[in-house]
């Protein structure tokens, strides 16, 4: 038990750049008194004592502001920062050195009390704030869920969801520099260094397609006019402004 303590605080200072000692961790942070307080309530839960570990996780929710189930699996080295408001539901599973931050749901979208409702996170999973994980999917190893995403489907091992509904961003690809390289390994709120949304990046495509269509028929009606061919122009709609669409997409 002790171990597995003082390994906890380890990951959490290693993770945590305002965690300024092990004491500190110890006393004031409410993620790693939630997770301690689900280990007493989950073997109480294996043991055929459910009221018991119910009532366990019930204390830790009122003094941490943490829901866990008391059936749900969690890993080695877990950290919960902050922590305020994270729902973890009965069928949850999180594989060692995942990180979850605030606001976080793992829920359940069946009624099927039978079966597996909650997700599932590999290793090294990051959660951002607010992130919503429903379903009994899986979160693949090395996985991030951007802040506020609500993912309803499985996320490939080292990819990026963001969004609502979340969408895959591309295969997370480790630098060639090790600072780079490290920086890659831990990304808080699962915000990673020019991870933009892929639907943001295709509306960015379109608007600068169609700027550079514009922009073609300028041209092509003043060769007519030089022509001496005359064009009737539409009445214009308005001010195509690229610069300012692309603004509003980012």
């Amino acid at each position: 038990m002790f171990s597995r303590l003082r390994e906890d605080i380890s990951s959490i200072i290693e993770r945590d750049p305002a965690a300024r000692n092990a004491w500190e961790v110890l006393t004031c942070y409410p993620g790693l008194h939630a997770v301690v307080l689900h280990r007493v309530a989950n073997k109480c839960w294996v043991l055929g004592l459910k009221w018991l570990g119910r009532f366990i996780s019930q204390l830790a929710r009122w003094f941490t502001g943490i829901e866990i189930h008391p059936g749900a699996t969690i890993g080695r080295r877990v950290f919960i920062d902050h922590g305020f408001g994270v729902v973890i539901g009965e069928t949850a599973e999180i594989g060692d050195d995942c990180t979850i931050y605030q606001g976080v749901t793992l829920g359940g979208t069946s009624l099927n009390k039978g079966a597996k409702r909650h997700p599932t996170l590999g290793r090294g999973v990051i959660i951002g704030a607010g992130a919503q994980v429903l379903g009994g999917f899986t979160v693949g190893d090395g996985a991030k869920v951007g802040s506020n995403a609500v993912v309803v489907k499985e996320v490939p091992a080292g990819t990026t969801a963001v969004g609502n509904p979340a969408r895959i961003i591309e295969r997370n690809t480790v630098s060639a520099e090790p600072d780079q390289a490290a920086a890659r390994l831990f990304a808080a709120y699962g915000v990673m260094p020019n991870g933009d949304d892929p639907l943001s990046k295709a509306l960015h495509g379109l608007i600068n397609q169609v700027a550079a269509q514009e922009q073609q028929l300028q041209v092509m009606l003043a060769a007519l006019q030089g022509a001496g061919i005359g064009c009737r122009r539409l009445e214009e709609a308005g001010q195509f402004d690229a610069a300012q669409l692309n603004r509003l997409v980012d």
